[in-house]
């Protein structure tokens, strides 16, 4: 059986069917556009690349960061993690937006509704 992306919020779990996805989020201080690509595989979660337009508050650009087209780009080397927990205070300038081969959604944009992404079985 092979790996799936699950996104469990507001009481529900919803079995994406990729491996690969995009996570991107306004920062709420420097209005600046975060995103990271994150792979779905057995060991959990891995964060393949995070990219930055720009730089300021809390947003300095990782390792070995590169300029591409305006972006910070980078590959952090870090191991797995078993989920994701994203935080919704609903005061924040965006919600998360989750991309995957299937479209894009937004994630959390009500306040304390949180939501988990993790690995799971197709």
């Amino acid at each position: 059986m092979g790996m799936a992306l699950c996104v469990a919020a507001a009481g529900k779990v919803m079995a994406i069917s990729t491996t690969l996805f995009t996570l991107s989020w306004t920062h709420s201080v420097e209005k600046t556009v975060w995103a990271e690509t994150w792979q779905v595989t057995p060991h959990g979660l891995e964060l393949t690349q995070a990219r930055v337009k720009g730089s300021g508050a809390g947003m300095d650009p990782g390792e070995g960061a590169r300029l591409e087209d305006g972006w910070w780009v980078w590959s952090p080397d870090l191991p797995a993690v078993p989920e994701l927990v994203l935080a919704s205070s609903g005061a924040t300038v965006s919600a998360w937006t989750l991309c995957h081969t299937g479209g894009c959604q937004q994630l959390g944009a009500k306040a304390d509704q949180p939501v988990r992404l993790g690995a799971c079985q197709r």
